[in-house]
């Protein structure tokens, strides 16, 4: 596959992956890490089956809502997390499909190797999403994923 519309942020995290996978799939604490602060996530729902729907709202300071629906692909638990925006639900086709996210999570070294994966379509997409800066939101969001898997 070609990684040309991929983007990666890679890290190991000093936390078990037992919980770091709970902080992605209970709706209580996706609220508590989700957005990269000052942004909050006043919305976190979770239907945790393949084919069920997830929809995570983030909302700026100036209170912009910013709704990330997605549908379950494929789950392993502790393992692996798989969702698109590409479904509404019930495999309804969204309007415009921007990316699948492929997590993964690996023991090491007492640690877990944390991956985050975001696919997108096109180049175009994937150049947007670099651009609404990709790196840095998605790295303040790993180091609060961390903070809070090390606390709960």
């Amino acid at each position: 596959m070609s990684q040309e519309n991929e983007l990666v942020l890679d890290r190991l995290l000093d936390a078990p992956r037992e919980k770091l996978f709970r902080c992605w799939t209970d709706p209580d604490l996706i609220k508590q890490w989700f957005a990269p602060k000052p942004y909050t996530t006043p919305v976190a729902k979770v239907d945790l089956k393949v084919g069920g729907c997830n929809m995570i709202v983030m909302k700026s300071p100036e209170g912009q809502e910013i709704p990330c629906p997605g549908t379950y692909l494929e789950i392993v638990p502790n393992e692996k997390l798989v969702f698109t925006d590409a479904y509404t639900g019930d495999w309804q086709p969204s309007g415009k499909p921007f990316m699948t996210v492929v997590l993964t999570f690996a023991d090491e070294g007492g640690k877990t190797r944390y991956t985050a994966r975001a696919r997108h379509w096109s180049k175009e997409d994937r150049q947007t999403h670099e651009q609404m800066g990709f790196h840095q939101g998605w790295g303040i969001c790993a180091d609060q994923l961390e903070a809070l898997a090390k606390r709960i």
